[in-house]
């Protein structure tokens, strides 16, 4: 019976060490992971190696797949990659074959209200996270909505509606048992936890006096003890307690708005903020003679529209919605930004309340980025801006290595850059994809034309790049 058992649990592990062989040789290992937006912990880096330098719609393309649109980023988990998008009123998350890129399933779910969001963002701007359990996505307009891996509801949390001019894009995280969100706006921002199983609140902690903000948290071990999550806002950088939500420190920073994710790295966290020692806006007496035309001291959508800078930002500005800006409005906006900005280098420490000065190690303040977030990749820290500027500082000391421009790739950049195999990649609006060979003297590769515009971050997952363009998802790799 022992010989009989053995022989059966042989012929099992066969079976399966077989089938775990054939996913790797037909491409998609069953542990691969990029689970959430820039991948783990938010780093954008991936271990794995084999990545093409060379790519397009004609060379090393294992698949492309045509999906809605969205600008939410891929992620990945084993043999699937999940997205968002939306079309009229449904909001839609799918899942593809990473092998393949055939759709293994579709969900919608309709819209409960209409979010008015800037036009450059969308219904579906939010990455979804995921786990071996399935898949977790925000959408302003619903809340938080969970499906196992073969696409069945398992709860969903209802959310908004929110005040932010430009929308909500904040993505979350699966951080062990809890689901993580930040919603920062206008006024009632909150970071939040529900349980990863059953969508059942854990906890929920305010931030008071926080304004609009895009970032999404990472999870910070500075010591064995001790977990926290760290939250860019636009004012401030503040650490909880992942158990509990609470407040453990928080530093004094300005933001235009933050975006993208902060970085760990041992006991130090790095970010990027872009900022001014000067406000961007001028004095509300200065505004209201160049465009009060009515002479009562208030600015309207009529007075402002034609300002070509600012006139279809009103909204912005005019928190109450009444259509009308006043000093108070528009002094609290031409505040935002301004104080301590810049790439900037924390070692918090075991300090509680507010960071002392001290905390900083370095900061810098040359080519920072808006919306794209910073990489840190084998010792060098990289930022890329519109324009196809690069810059790489020396993370310990914050000094410049190296700057440059990546040729025939100078439009703007919303992805964020991501790295692995010794490259860096770095994405354009225009659909330019920037290879760097990654280091302190980096240098361009190659500029690889994938013909459509692109605004999500790539995904980076056992050899294989998986890039979403407005209307495509595509799968490229150099084993194909």
């Amino acid at each position: 019976m022992k010989k009989v058992i053995a022989m059966r649990f042989t012929n099992h592990s066969l079976v399966f060490l077989m089938s775990s062989f054939l996913l790797c040789v037909i491409g998609g290992r069953a542990d691969a992971q990029w689970a959430q937006f820039r991948g783990p912990n938010g780093s954008g880096v991936d271990s794995s190696t084999g990545y093409p330098v060379e790519f397009s719609p004609t060379k090393n393309v294992a698949w492309k797949a045509s999906i809605p649109f969205g600008q939410s980023s891929p992620v990945v988990v084993g043999t699937r990659v999940y997205g968002t998008a939306s079309e009229g009123e449904r909001l839609i998350t799918f899942c593809l074959d990473t092998r393949t890129g055939r759709e293994l399933w579709r969900r919608e779910v309709k819209r409960e209200r209409v979010q008015a969001a800037y036009k450059a963002n969308d219904p579906a701007s939010p990455t979804p996270a995921a786990d071996g359990n399935g898949v977790v996505a925000f959408f302003p307009e619903l809340g938080l909505i969970s499906y196992d891996d073969s696409g069945k509801e398992r709860w969903r949390y209802a959310l908004g509606p929110f005040k932010n001019f430009y929308g909500m894009s904040s993505s979350p995280i699966i951080a062990g048992s809890l689901v993580v969100l930040v919603c920062d706006q206008v006024s009632g921002s909150f970071v939040m936890a529900l349980d990863r199983a059953t969508g059942r609140l854990r906890w929920k902690a305010d931030r008071p006096g926080m304004t609009i903000g895009w970032a999404t948290p990472i999870i910070f071990r500075p010591e064995a003890t001790r977990t926290e999550l760290i939250v860019l806002g636009s004012t401030r950088l503040d650490a909880y307690d992942l158990a509990s939500g609470a407040s453990r420190w928080w530093l004094p920073l300005a933001s235009g708005g933050s975006m993208g994710t902060p970085l760990a790295h041992g006991d130090t966290l790095m970010l990027s903020t872009l900022g001014g020692s000067e406000p961007m806006l001028p004095t509300f007496a200065a505004t209201l003679a160049k465009y009060d035309k009515d002479k009562d001291g208030r600015l309207s959508p009529e007075e402002f529209r034609d300002d070509p800078d600012f006139g279809e930002h009103f909204g912005w500005i005019d928190e109450n919605d009444d259509k009308v800006i006043v000093s108070e409005e528009w002094d609290k906006a031409r505040a935002l930004g301004m104080g301590e900005w810049g790439a900037i280098a924390v070692r918090p420490g075991n300090a509680r309340g507010r960071l002392g000065a001290s905390a900083v190690r370095w900061r810098a303040q040359k080519n920072i980025p808006y919306i794209p977030a910073p990489l840190l990749y084998q010792d060098v820290y990289y930022m890329v801006k519109t324009g196809g500027i690069i810059t790489s500082l020396d993370p310990a000391t914050g000094r410049m290595l190296k700057q440059g421009r990546s040729p025939n790739a100078l439009g703007e950049y919303y992805a964020s850059p991501v790295a692995a195999d010794g490259k860096v990649f770095l994405a354009s609006t225009e659909g330019k994809i920037t290879v760097l060979k990654a280091g302190a003297e980096w240098e361009v590769l190659s500029v690889n034309e994938i013909g459509d515009e692109i605004g999500a971050t790539p995904a980076l997952s056992d050899g294989r790049i998986y890039v979403r363009t407005r209307g495509a998802m595509y799968c490229f790799s150099a084993s194909r």
